[in-house]
C-alpha cells in the first residue's frame, strides 16, 4: 500500500494504514462502534491505556451523543481532530487513543494514558534533616508540577523534546526567562537536538551525549532527585534537564564546588553549615590524597615521623608481606568490592555483609599478617571521608582519583603526590561546562563569589548571583535587612 500523509475516507484503509505502521503488534485493539448510524472504530494500544478513562469518557460521550448530528463532545483530558495519517502512530506509542469514521476523511486523538505514579518521597540518597522532604519521581508532569508550585512566576519555561529515534523519550528543559542566560539555553537545546542515537532513556544518556570533556573524571552536570535543589540551581540562572521515566534531574552548567553543597546549608545557622561546609571539603583532600601520604612517608620520608610514632608503625610492619603500595591496593579494592555488593543486595542482606566485611574479614587479613593495623586505620579513614560527598557522581570520582595518586606515591614519594596534585589543579583549572569555568570562582577568581563556596555567609549577604552562568540579572536581593534601619 503505497504511504500517503491524508486520512483515507474509507475506514478500512485507514485501520489498514495503522495496523501495518505497527507491524501488526497483538497489543493493538479495534473496538467497533457506530455513532449516528455511521460506523467506527476506537483504537488502542491496550498495554498503554487507561480502560477506566475509555469506559467513563470516551464510550459514554459516544453513547450520549448517538442521537445527536453535533460533533460527540469528549470528556477526556484531550482530544484533538487531525487528517494526517502520520500522526497516528505517536499518538498511539504515546497511550492515545484514535476513533476514526467511516465516510470521513477525519480522525480523533484522545488522551487515556495509563499513568503509574509512586509517591514524591524523599529520595534516600539526598536526605536532609531540615528542609523540604520530597523528590522527584518517573512522571515528568509531576516533577515540573513540584517546580512550578514553588516558582510561581510567569518567567519559569518548559520547553519539551522528543530524543532517541526508537525510545522517543519526552525531555524537558527548564529555565528562568528573565534570569538565564539565551546563549546558555541554546546551547543546551543544540546539543539535546544534536543527540543522534536509536535509545535514550535517562538524563545519564543525555548527560554524556552533551559534555564538554567526557574523558575527564569529573562529573559536569550535577544530578539530583531533590526539587529544592533543583530550584535554587534555576534562580541562580541555570537550566534543569529533566526526562520522562526518570526521577533524576541535570543541573548545567555547574561549578567543583556546588558538588559539595547541600540543601543543609541552607536550612541552618550559617556558621555551623560553614563549618560542615569545610569538613566536607577537607574531606575531598583526605579521601585522595591520605593513603598516598602514608605510603610516601612509609617508604621514602620515615625520618619526619616523631620517634615514637615511627616505632609503633614499624613494629607493625615488621611481619607484612607486602609494600605499602601493595597493602593499599589490596584494602581498597577489598572494600570496593564490599561497597560493591552492599548496594547490589537487598537491603537487610547489605546491611550484613556491611558488618561482616568490615568487622570479620577485616580483622582476620590483619591477624593474618596481609596488612597492617595502621594501614587499616588509613583506608577507613579514606572510606569515611569518600562518602561526606552529597554527591554520589564525584564521591565515584574521588574513589577512584586515590589510586593514581598511590601509584605516584610509591614511586616518587611526596614528589609524586605534588606532581599529581599540580596536574589535577590545572586539569580543573581549564574544564569547562557549557563554555562556563568549572573551577569558578577560584579559577578564574572572583572575590565576590567566594561567599558561597569554602564558607557560607548569611543569606542576607548573598546579595549577588554567582558570575559563572552568566546571568541576565546579577543581582537577587536589592536590600539586607532593612527592618534593621527601620528600628
Amino acid at each position: 500500500m503505497t504511504i500517503q500523509p491524508a486520512a483515507f475516507s474509507e475506514l478500512s484503509k485507514n485501520i489498514a494504514y495503522v495496523e501495518q505502521s505497527l507491524f501488526q503488534t497483538d497489543d493493538l485493539k479495534k473496538q467497533s462502534i457506530s455513532l449516528n448510524g455511521v460506523e467506527g472504530v476506537l483504537l488502542y494500544i491496550d498495554s498503554l491505556i487507561d480502560q477506566e478513562i475509555i469506559q467513563t469518557h470516551v464510550l459514554t460521550s459516544l453513547l450520549d451523543h448517538t442521537n445527536s448530528g453535533s460533533d460527540p463532545l469528549f470528556t477526556t483530558l484531550g482530544s484533538q481532530k487531525e487528517t494526517d495519517l502520520q500522526m497516528t502512530t505517536d499518538a498511539l506509542i504515546q497511550g492515545k487513543c484514535l476513533l476514526m469514521l467511516e465516510g470521513t476523511a477525519e480522525f480523533y486523538i484522545l488522551s487515556t494514558e495509563k499513568i503509574y505514579a509512586r509517591t514524591t518521597d524523599e529520595p534516600v540518597n539526598e536526605g536532609v534533616i531540615r528542609g523540604a522532604h520530597n523528590g522527584f519521581i518517573e512522571h515528568l508532569s509531576v516533577n515540573l508540577n513540584l517546580i512550578r508550585r514553588q516558582i510561581i512566576s510567569p518567567s519559569l519555561i518548559v520547553r519539551y523534546f522528543n530524543v532517541g529515534e526508537k525510545t522517543r523519550t519526552k525531555v524537558a528543559i527548564v529555565y528562568l526567562q528573565d534570569v538565564t542566560n539565551p546563549e546558555l539555553v541554546e546551547k543546551v537545546k543544540g546539543r539535546i537536538l544534536a543527540i543522534s542515537s536509536d535509545m535514550v532513556l535517562a538524563p545519564g544518556f543525555i548527560e554524556e551525549f552533551v559534555e564538554d570533556n567526557p574523558f575527564s573524571l569529573f562529573p559536569q552536570q550535577l544530578s539530583t532527585e531533590r526539587p529544592d535543589r533543583v530550584i535554587a540551581n534555576l534562580m541562580e540562572g541555570r537550566v534543569a534537564i529533566l526526562a520522562e521515566g526518570s526521577p533524576t534531574a541535570l543541573i548545567a552548567p555547574v561549578t567543583f564546588f556546588a558538588f559539595y553543597q547541600s540543601p543543609d546549608d541552607y536550612h541552618g545557622r550559617w556558621m555551623v553549615s560553614s563549618f560542615l561546609r569545610l569538613i566536607r571539603m577537607m574531606s575531598f583532600i583526605i579521601a585522595f590524597t591520605l593513603p598516598a601520604v602514608y605510603i610516601a612517608t612509609i617508604s621514602f620520608h620515615s625520618a619526619i615521623l616523631p620517634l615514637e610514632l615511627a616505632h609503633t608503625i614499624k613494629k607493625s610492619l615488621q611481619n607484612i608481606p607486602f609494600p605499602a603500595l601493595v597493602e593499599a591496593m589490596l584494602l581498597e579494592l577489598i572494600f570496593e568490592v564490599l561497597r560493591e555488593a552492599g548496594v547490589r543486595l537487598p537491603s537487610r542482606v547489605g546491611q550484613t555483609i556491611g558488618i561482616v566485611g568490615g568487622l570479620v574479614i577485616g580483622d582476620a587479613i590483619v591477624r593474618a599478617g596481609l596488612v597492617s593495623y595502621t594501614m587499616t586505620i588509613v583506608v577507613s579513614l579514606t572510606a569515611i571521608s569518600s562518602f561526606l560527598v552529597p554527591s554520589h557522581e564525584m564521591s565515584s570520582a574521588v574513589r577512584i582519583l586515590r589510586f593514581p595518586m598511590m601509584v605516584g606515591a610509591a614511586i616518587f614519594g611526596y614528589i609524586g603526590i605534588a606532581f599529581g596534585l599540580v596536574i589535577l589543579t590545572i586539569h580543573l583549572c581549564k574544564l569547562e561546562t557549557f563554555g562556563s569555568p568549572y573551577f569558578a570562582p577560584v579559577a578564574p577568581f572572583r572575590l565576590s563569589d567566594m561567599k558561597d563556596v569554602w564558607i557560607r555567609f548569611p543569606i542576607w549577604a548573598l546579595r549577588q548571583r554567582p558570575h559563572d552562568a552568566r546571568p541576565q540579572q546579577l543581582t537577587q536581593q536589592k536590600l539586607s535587612r532593612s527592618w534593621k534601619k527601620r528600628e
